[in-house]
């Protein structure tokens, strides 16, 4: 990889990084939706480095919170998720295989169904959902997760519902994205697909992460938390929205 790669490669996973810290989402979609919209990369590739971005994350940002999670939701998530992260990682060998502009319009359709959801701002329940609906957005999470290193949409309109302290939720989505990200790795480490160019990004860029979701811990932005989160979707939309025109041949 030439430094005229690297460099924006990393220039995105320091974005994607403070944004994770502060809202509890969004490294995945940002990492993967701008570097395969700028071509860095194959989505396989750029998913596994995520998934390893993403470990460190959590363990940068969740000394100290996690008493502010709701276990019973973190249980049957897990229950959900686990299971279906083998089936994403899977089906991501088949379509990186045969349908690679099939697999582009799937991530961005991920993607800006995420941002939008949210950019519609759907009320807040007054009681906590059960947990068969966390368990179904498990199952979904766990499959978007598998095939691109990104499980929030599912997971991020369910939490971002539920009458819970936004440090709780945003706490809850970082603990769900990481335990995705192990599992993944895990995965495809058994699989042998854990190849130099992975290893040489995740050098590069683990760094990259630590530092900037120490620095979202440390400095959040002056912006309130509906504002930053509007703003994250915003983003999601526009990079959504150019992976879809991309892989149809409009943009």
């Amino acid at each position: 990889m030439t430094l005229e790669t690297l460099l924006p490669f990393l220039a995105v996973t320091a974005l994607a990084g403070y944004f994770q810290t502060v809202t509890g989402f969004g490294l995945g979609m940002i990492v993967i939706g701008m570097t395969s919209g700028l071509g860095i990369a194959s989505v396989a590739t750029v998913a596994a480095v995520v998934s390893l971005q993403m470990v460190v994350n959590s363990v940068v940002a969740l000394p100290g919170k996690l008493q502010h999670v709701h276990w019973p939701a973190i249980r049957a998530v897990i229950v959900g998720l686990l299971p279906a992260i083998l089936g994403g990682v899977l089906l991501l060998d088949y379509l990186s295989a045969s349908a690679s502009r099939l697999l582009q319009l799937a991530l961005g359709g991920l993607i800006l169904y995420g941002g939008i959801s949210m950019l519609l701002q759907p009320s807040r329940q007054t009681t906590l959902s059960s947990s068969k609906s966390f368990f179904i957005s498990g199952v979904l999470s766990g499959l978007c997760g598998g095939l691109f290193a990104t499980p929030g949409p599912p997971l991020i309109y369910q939490c971002y519902r539920q009458p819970l302290p936004l440090i709780g939720i945003s706490s809850m989505l970082i603990l769900f994205f990481s335990l995705t990200s192990f599992v993944r790795t895990l995965f495809i480490a058994f699989q042998g697909q854990l190849d130099m160019e992975i290893f040489l990004l995740a050098a590069w860029s683990i760094p990259v992460i630590a530092v900037t979701t120490y620095l979202g811990r440390r400095f959040p932005p002056p912006l309130s938390g509906v504002t930053m989160s509007r703003l994250a979707f915003l983003v999601l939309v526009v990079i959504g929205s150019g992976l879809i025109g991309g892989s149809l041949g409009i943009l």
